[in-house]
Order: structure tokens, then sequence, then C-alpha cells
């Protein structure tokens, strides 16, 4: 049977009392609808094949559009804001709130103090990597025996 190794493979943990590495992110100046909106960004992974990452990010008052080209799924830490979407609807959110953006979509932010947020950002691989990569995978389960546990029995209900 086959073994992966991990011995190249180092987690990452940061402890919350540690510095902080935020970095300017202006908001696009021709997506600010009103005010002088200040937003800062700290990078703290990132997926081995660069398709998955994930971000703190925090903002001063401000509305402003924001356009997705890429899943987003963000917690809200900090603060709070209302997102106004497309078909009208406006939503307030606020700390201990998650929401998803899908790639494509679109939402115009309303900061009124602050908010900050932890952002899990994922850029989809194209069909045609997905479809190989599914091809792959489907070779490799043939020549392995059934597995017991794995995360889908820790998952599992019974």
């Amino acid at each position: 049977m086959a073994t992966t190794s991990t011995a190249a493979i180092t987690p990452s943990v940061r402890a919350g009392g540690e510095q902080s590495n935020w970095t300017s992110c202006p908001v696009n100046p021709a997506w600010v609808l009103e005010g002088s909106p200040v937003a800062r960004i700290e990078h703290l992974s990132s997926s081995a094949d660069g398709t998955a990452s994930t971000y703190f990010w925090d903002c001063t008052a401000g509305r402003f559009n924001w356009f997705y080209t890429f899943d987003e799924t963000l917690h809200i830490l900090e603060g709070s804001m209302t997102l106004k979407f497309p078909d009208g609807q406006s939503r307030h959110v606020v700390a201990g709130d998650i929401v998803f953006f899908p790639n494509g979509s679109r939402a115009e932010w309303t900061v009124d103090k602050y908010v900050r947020k932890l952002a899990f950002c994922r850029t989809a691989l194209p069909g045609f990597l997905v479809n190989a990569r599914d091809a792959v995978r489907r070779v490799k389960r043939l020549g392995r025996a059934p597995a017991s546990g794995g995360a889908a029995g820790i998952f599992s209900s019974g």
C-alpha cells in the first residue's frame, strides 16, 4: 500500500497575540460611491495548488461596490456592514455572521464605522483540469483497498 510522505508539509499556527502583518489594500477608486474607505489585508495562508487562500481584511467607513472574481466565504469578526445585492435586497451583517459570494457576484457594501473579516477565497479550476483531476482520482481508487474510517468516518453519524 502506498503512503504519502508528510515530511515536507508544515502546518501553520499563529497565536492570537503574535505580530500582525497588515498591508494597505485600497478599495478600487472607481468602486467607491461615498466616503473614503481605508482597507487593509493580511495574508494568512495559501493552498499548495494556489487555488485557495485565507486573509484577514478590514475597512473603515464608506460605501462601495465589490465585484467578485473568485468564490469568497467571509466570517465577520468585528463591526458590521450592510450589503445591498443587485436584486435590491439588503442585509445587515454583524460579527459572527458568515456570507458566501460566488465568483461573478457583486454587492454594494456600506460600512458605517469599521468591519473586520476572515476571508476564505477560492479560484475555481478550469473545467478541463477538474475533469483530469477527477479521472486521476478514479484511477487511484481502482488501485486501493476500501478504506475504513477516514474523514467520512469521522463525520458520519452512524
